[in-house]
């Protein structure tokens, strides 16, 4: 059995329910992950298996690519579509010079606030604990930074705009801040609609398997 299992996360389940699945599925206990995604989201995910466990450290690191459709119009306390909705406003439709200058601007190191519902820790206590107990904090902010962006499509719906990219990032990024940053700056509330992991370092999605 390779170290290093590829997986492709299904929507609706943790990371770590991939790790219980793939425990059950295997009976092996030592395995961890190299990087969460969040319950909505799919793709790529990186499986260390016993001496796998090892390499962990060193594959959280690599740069990922992330396909992710922004819901332009809506702002929400998770900053995706698992919250509940804090901001809402009628869009017009945006016009691909507006959306490709915006996007451009993305590119480089920007400093943004963490998500309230990321695993990050604010005085011993993991921010997602604070959020589901309705305390509020200053969120504290991070350097990401997105290498490469591409606008995939984009489309009105129902008094919203749905903005479809692709996106090269270095580690550390939340694509939930990216998102709302991106509405921010077309005059916007938004959040992140979908998302899928395609890549990690070298490693891709069609080298996946599935958790069937």
């Amino acid at each position: 059995m390779k170290d290093i299992l590829l997986i492709d996360k299904p929507k609706g389940i943790t990371s770590f329910d991939v790790i219980r699945k793939l425990r059950k599925k295997l009976g092996i206990k030592k395995m961890g992950h190299a990087g969460t995604l969040d319950p909505l989201a799919t793709g790529l995910m990186l499986i260390g298996v016993e001496k796998g466990t090892k390499k962990l450290a060193e594959l959280i690191g690599l740069p990922k690519t992330y396909r992710a459709e922004i819901l332009v119009g809506v702002r929400t306390t998770t900053g995706d579509l698992e919250g509940n909705a804090i901001t809402q406003m009628a869009v017009p439709e945006l016009g691909d010079e507006a959306i490709a200058t915006v996007l451009a601007g993305m590119k480089g190191p920007i400093k943004l606030p963490v998500p309230a519902y990321s695993a990050i820790k604010l005085k011993g206590k993991k921010l997602y604990e604070l959020a589901r107990k309705n305390i509020k904090v200053d969120l504290p902010e991070k350097e990401m930074e997105i290498t490469d962006i591409r606008m995939l499509g984009h489309h009105h719906e129902n008094d919203r705009h749905i903005i479809s990219v692709e996106m090269d990032v270095k580690s550390g990024t939340y694509v939930r801040s990216l998102a709302e940053e991106i509405g921010k700056r077309l005059g916007y509330p938004a959040t992140l609609k979908e998302l899928r992991r395609t890549r990690i370092g070298d490693f891709t999605i069609e080298q996946a398997q599935t958790l069937d």
